[in-house]
């Protein structure tokens, strides 16, 4: 596996290649971020991920600077998978000057569900996706970029850009992997205490239950949605989560779902100091 600190280095090594497929990370790799490299080795010339914990999206209180940061073994686990070439620039390298110049999604999408509890998220994601998608598809005539469904409302953030911008990128979303007792796999959980791991589960079990809950009710889902909802948050509440929402809504544009939509239904709480999300499409 080739290593790339800078653009420079980066741009010699992806030259003779014509259709790299991405896969950008934060690193802290567990199974998810390596099945999305398995997904990419089939859709690419040369498999490229990145690692890069980027700054701009962490609010003030959260996690930067203790976010888990475990280089070896990332490096490990990527050349035991096959990845051609890592990128991993410092801050200096992909931030040379204050970031004034800023992506900013559309508020519609961007400013409801994660935007509303993470002000300014999706504008640090987009910005920064951005700047790796110029650093490894410039002057590619085409590319591919794998993320996964788990950020549901991130990948449509991405997806939403590239159209938006016509860049020739697919976005390609994987599903999201999960332990055996069908908790979502994050970098976060390692935050877990032991029995806060064992109670983790019950996010996935209460979204799971709002979806056949909603489906149930059939055309009196935009009625009795709101009330399903607030049964969730409050079952989760009781069993000492604090959650800042579980919604129903239209896959299509994350709006508020009608008889017949196809539907997603999102949630993200916190249990104890770690903040988890998840989503089950029905």
């Amino acid at each position: 596996m080739l290593i790339a600190r800078t653009l420079v280095e980066l741009r010699q090594h992806l030259q003779r290649f014509e259709r790299p497929a991405f896969v950008p990370t934060m690193g802290n790799l567990h199974e998810g971020h390596l099945t999305l490299l398995r997904h990419a080795k089939t859709l690419g010339d040369l498999s490229v991920a990145s690692i890069f914990v980027n700054r701009l999206q962490f609010l003030p209180h959260e996690d930067f600077d203790s976010y888990p940061r475990t280089w070896a073994g990332d490096c490990a686990k990527l050349e035991a998978e096959g990845c051609d070439l890592l990128f991993a620039p410092d801050e200096a390298e992909l931030y040379p000057q204050i970031q004034t110049f800023k992506v900013q999604p559309d508020p519609v999408l961007a400013d409801i569900l994660e935007g509303q509890f993470r002000p300014g998220f999706f504008t640090g994601v987009s910005t920064v996706v951005m700047k790796l998608f110029m650093a490894v598809f410039a002057g590619k005539a085409k590319g591919v970029a794998v993320f996964g469904k788990k950020d549901y409302q991130q990948l449509m953030v991405i997806r939403q850009m590239v159209r938006q911008f016509a860049l020739p990128i697919e976005i390609s979303g994987v599903d999201t992997c999960r332990a055996p007792d069908g908790l979502a796999l994050s970098s976060r959980n390692g935050y877990l205490s032991g029995d806060e791991r064992a109670e983790a589960v019950q996010l996935s079990m209460a979204l799971s239950q709002l979806g056949l809950a909603a489906l149930a009710t059939g055309a009196a889902l935009p009625s009795q949605l709101p009330l399903l909802e607030a049964e969730a948050m409050q079952t989760l509440r009781q069993r000492g989560w604090q959650p800042d929402y579980l919604t129903v809504r239209r896959r299509q544009d994350l709006q508020a779902p009608q008889a017949g939509d196809a539907m997603v239904v999102l949630g993200a709480a916190k249990l104890g100091k770690t903040r988890l999300i998840d989503n089950l499409e029905v």
